[in-house]
């Protein structure tokens, strides 16, 4: 994708009216998310664990689970950009946290499976619309920005 994170998640906040402060957290996660899938791939699961969806953005596939709307229970948003092993895991180990230092805002490199994800958790306390909008945005958009060239780089043994 040719749009830098600065551009999306940074500079093009969500106007103040762009969901009514009644809307659930999970009304404001479905808007999101149809703002930025692509080509109608939208799913989404729910059970007593809570909701969680799943859609494409660029080249990744992006994660949101939703625990509840109580103060107490999470969002959480991931998306994976590598699986493992891969070669020379010292160095990806260390590049990821360089980035993590520097390039991935409230979001950050981990492991989850086997796989190298970017992710970012919280409780939806005083959670906004512009605080899930920038979570969603920042994960996809970093996952979509990094996992060619660490699959290129670090991919497979």
């Amino acid at each position: 994708m040719t749009n830098s994170i600065t551009e999306m998640a940074i500079e093009t906040p969500l106007p103040d009216d762009f969901i009514q402060t009644n809307s659930t957290h999970q009304e404001v996660i479905e808007t999101v998310i149809g703002s930025l899938q692509q080509n109608d791939t939208a799913m989404v699961q729910h059970d007593e664990q809570g909701y969680v969806w799943k859609f494409h953005y660029g080249s990744v596939e992006t994660f949101v689970q939703l625990t509840g709307e109580t103060d107490e229970d999470l969002l959480t948003v991931w998306a994976p950009v590598l699986q493992l092993p891969a070669k020379d895991q010292l160095g990806l180990m260390r590049k990821l946290l360089e980035m993590n230092w520097g390039e991935t805002f409230e979001t950050c490199f981990g492991i989850m499976q086997d796989k190298v994800v970017v992710l970012t958790q919280r409780t939806v306390a005083d959670l906004s619309p512009g605080e899930i909008s920038r979570a969603i945005t920042l994960v996809a958009t970093i996952a979509d920005d990094n996992d060619e060239i660490l699959k290129e780089t670090f991919g497979g043994t």
